[in-house]
């Protein structure tokens, strides 16, 4: 299958190594990845702080970049959730109506990395090896938005020489929430504290998830304190081996 990669802007500034996990992992079950070079922001921060007139221009420009693919894949659930969720509402607002039909369109065929494994590719266990005592932190868009519900665990529980442990208090918000964090410091501080405190109790060596933002803010947190937890994108778990770890 060809598959064309949404790196996200957060994987092409701070964490690359998901996005090139993403790739090596596809690669390894047969697909071809491409990466459309034009591809910018989906304009998520835009919309959900209120500068929808300058999302638009981002969402025309994905509308336009992926058309020509038949499956899109993100590693991350944020973004896929507001692909598939505003990009339309956005174009629709402001009157585009061709935008927002094409919008949908593209949007229907973006999913989620655990996403594609599962429910287009059919697989559960694409053979990595990761010999950790891992948890897993279901992030807020990707459990109420994409709606990936069990799929990364699925995923988790396939992998050879992986000590998977439950984390307390799962669904609970991380605090991050994009610009939330920022504007509202103390509350997200103290939802992190909570989230931290979960996690350490499982005695888990590495806390993974679907969302490099997520991660990036527990995973600031975990190393403040000195935790010795290190933090893991699903798809670098994934895509490792015997031979990658």
């Amino acid at each position: 299958m060809r598959i064309a990669l949404f790196a996200t802007c957060l994987a092409d500034t701070l964490f690359p190594e998901a996005a090139k996990a993403t790739v090596l992992l596809l690669e390894r079950l047969g697909h071809e990845v491409v990466f459309p070079s034009q591809q910018t922001c989906c304009g998520q921060m835009h919309i959900n702080t209120g500068y929808q007139a300058a999302a638009l221009p981002l969402v025309k420009r994905y509308a336009s970049v992926f058309d020509p693919y038949d499956v899109i894949v993100a590693p991350s659930g944020s973004c896929v959730g507001s692909i598939r969720h505003q990009h339309a509402m956005v174009a629709a607002s402001y009157g585009d109506a061709g935008l927002a039909s094409r919008a949908a369109d593209v949007a229907s065929r973006t999913y989620e990395l655990s996403e594609l494994l599962i429910d287009v590719l059919k697989v559960e266990d694409v053979g990595a090896y990761y010999p950790h005592r891992v948890t897993y932190h279901p992030t807020c868009h990707s459990l109420r938005m994409t709606r990936v519900g069990d799929k990364p665990l699925r995923l988790l529980r396939q992998v050879r020489g992986l000590d998977l442990v439950e984390l307390p208090a799962a669904e609970q918000c991380c605090g991050f929430g994009g610009t939330f964090a920022i504007k509202n410091a103390e509350t997200s501080t103290a939802m992190l504290a909570d989230k931290m405190t979960n996690i350490v109790s499982t005695g888990a060596d590495v806390c993974t998830a679907g969302d490099a933002s997520c991660l990036m803010h527990i995973g600031g947190g975990l190393s403040r304190l000195r935790t010795g937890v290190r933090t893991v994108h699903l798809a670098e778990i994934l895509a490792a081996t015997e031979f990658i770890s």
